[in-house]
C-alpha cells in the first residue's frame, strides 16, 4: 500500500511539474547580422518585398501574396510554405509598419503542420543604418507552441533557422541570387569559411 501511495505521489508531483512547465507562455530570442549593403537595400528585400520571402529564405519552398491584401504595407499578408505540398506553412500578416525606421511586424495568423500558436506569435524586423554602405538586420522572433512544452524545447532550432535566415537576407542583398533549401548548405559553406 505504501508503494502505490508514494506512485501516486510521484506521478502527481510530475504532473503538476509538467503543467507548470507547460504554461511558462511566451518564448523569444533576438538575431542580430551586420551586412555589408546599405540600409535601404536590405529593407527592399524584408520590408518592401514582404511576400518574395522564399527568394532570401533557406528554409522555404514557396511564398506568395493573399489574395486581396495590400501588395505592401500594413495589412499586406503572405504564405510562406515549408514543404512542397503545401501542408506546412505560415500565413502572416505585416502590421506596426514604419518605413522610415526601417521596422514591422510579421504576425503569424495561421499556421499548417506547425505547434505554432496563432496571434500569440511574430517575427518583429529592424534595418538599423551603420553607414552608408552597412546596416544591423534586427530579428526578434516571440512564439507560443500548443502544446506550451515544446516551446522551450523548439527555441534551439527555431534560433538557428532564424541565424540562417539572416545569412541568407546578407547573400540575397549581396549576390542577387535566390537561396533555397537546396542551395542554402553550398552558400552557407562559404560564409563559414569567410
Amino acid at each position: 500500500m505504501k508503494s502505490i501511495a508514494k506512485i501516486t505521489a510521484l506521478l502527481f508531483g510530475l504532473l503538476f511539474s509538467l503543467q507548470a512547465f507547460a504554461q511558462k507562455g511566451s518564448q523569444s530570442f533576438v538575431v542580430e547580422r551586420i551586412i555589408p549593403v546599405p540600409a535601404a537595400e536590405v529593407w527592399r528585400i524584408v520590408g518592401d518585398n514582404f511576400a518574395d520571402i522564399a527568394k532570401s529564405h533557406p528554409q522555404l519552398s514557396g511564398s506568395h501574396y493573399v489574395a486581396n491584401s495590400p501588395l505592401s504595407g500594413e495589412g499586406c499578408e503572405r504564405i510562406c510554405s515549408l514543404s512542397a505540398d503545401g501542408e506546412k506553412y505560415t500565413h502572416e500578416k505585416m502590421i506596426d509598419y514604419s518605413p522610415q525606421d526601417y521596422s514591422f511586424k510579421a504576425e503569424i495568423i495561421e499556421a499548417g503542420g506547425l505547434p505554432l500558436e496563432t496571434g500569440a506569435s511574430f517575427m518583429r524586423y529592424k534595418v538599423e543604418p551603420i553607414d552608408r554602405q552597412s546596416c544591423r538586420l534586427v530579428l526578434e522572433m516571440v512564439y507560443r507552441t500548443n502544446p506550451a512544452f515544446l516551446g522551450p524545447l523548439s527555441k534551439r532550432k527555431f534560433r538557428r533557422n532564424i541565424e540562417d535566415y539572416a545569412l541568407a537576407i546578407q547573400h540575397h542583398a549581396l549576390t542577387g541570387e535566390d537561396v533555397n533549401p537546396e542551395n542554402f548548405e553550398a552558400i552557407k559553406a562559404q560564409y563559414d569559411q569567410a
